[in-house]
């Protein structure tokens, strides 16, 4: 079976499902507040939770897991290479950071990327949430403790995986790291302004 004409179709459908803008709908629900203007100006689930509290936030977080999910979940059934999970990951989170439905102003893709990586690495992922859970209790503190977890996970994925996978999973790790080193220079200009 040919992995290009399933790769292409579920690269498009990553993006699409990755740029429903689901903390911007969740705070339109809520207020009339537009993310993206208040805040951290990150229309994610960080801010969502600063301006309307964790619990009318959840729906930020779960959704910006699962948009991000699913397509991997996807490409995973139809039983394309493991590579091709981390291109239709990228996806989502490219979806994410600039989303058609926003007018291609959207977020830091953390949250994809939680989604995307605990698909295409489940075993690693298991490992970092639980350190996550073991760094909560230990009374870090969350953010401390999602910290921990985000630098140990591809020490965990190369024991337990493959140098290649943990490449991969460090190349949507720095996607991240660029999106938000840019929102650090947007910042930085619009302080300067």
């Amino acid at each position: 079976m040919s992995t290009t004409g399933p790769l292409v179709a579920l690269v498009a459908a990553a993006y699409l499902a990755g740029s429903v803008p689901v903390a911007n709908l969740v705070a339109g629900r809520r207020s009339s507040a537009d993310l993206r203007t208040v805040g951290d100006r990150n229309p994610g689930y960080w801010n969502a939770k600063a301006q309307l509290g964790a619990r009318a936030a959840a729906p930020v977080l779960v959704g910006d897991v699962v948009k991000a999910a699913l397509p991997v979940v996807a490409a995973r059934a139809f039983g394309l290479p493991w590579w091709a999970w981390y291109v239709v990951a990228l996806a989502g989170m490219v979806g994410h950071a600039w989303p058609v439905f926003a007018r291609f102003r959207g977020g830091r893709s953390v949250l994809a990327w939680v989604g995307g990586t605990v698909v295409v690495a489940p075993a690693a992922a298991a490992l970092a949430i639980a350190l996550l859970g073991g760094a909560w209790l230990a009374r870090l503190g969350f953010v401390r403790a999602v910290r921990i977890a985000v630098v140990a996970f591809p020490f965990i994925q190369i024991v337990v995986e493959d140098a290649w996978r943990t490449a991969a999973s460090g190349a949507l790790m720095t996607f991240v790291g660029l999106r938000f080193a840019a929102a650090a220079v947007a910042d930085r200009r619009r302080a300067q302004a």
